[in-house]
């Protein structure tokens, strides 16, 4: 009875939560933490975030030049696709899938093309 109140030491012994030990005295780390794995994104977090800023920018570009001519809206938008591209690729799209770079520059190209396309109409 003397012993219900006391926590084990996770120092000096394993402790169990159920079946599973949630802490063991050499590392304090649960059995199924691996310490020695190292962080590995994931292709898709750079994809979607160069989807996403492009359509920002885009957007905000063809919007802002609305009435200049359709020329300055393809060369900004042009510039800004192209150092999007630079970025995410040195971002670590580089060393990606050839799905996940072939569907990066395809959806990078297809806004661009959408953006010319609205803007040759000011030509």
């Amino acid at each position: 009875m003397a012993d219900k109140g006391k926590y084990p030491n996770p120092r000096e012994e394993d402790i169990y939560a159920g079946d599973r030990r949630v802490s063991r005295p050499d590392s304090a780390l649960p059995d199924w933490h691996i310490p020695d794995a190292k962080y590995r994104p994931i292709p898709i977090a750079w994809f979607a975030a160069a989807f996403l800023i492009q359509l920002l920018l885009l957007t905000m570009v063809f919007v802002v030049l609305a009435g200049q001519s359709g020329w300055i809206t393809i060369a900004v938008s042009s510039l800004i696709t192209g150092a999007l591209g630079m970025w995410t690729w040195e971002r670590g799209m580089k060393d990606a899938g050839t799905g996940w770079k072939v569907a990066t520059i395809l959806v990078l190209v297809g806004q661009l093309a959408f953006v010319c396309l609205g803007a040759s109409t000011r030509l």
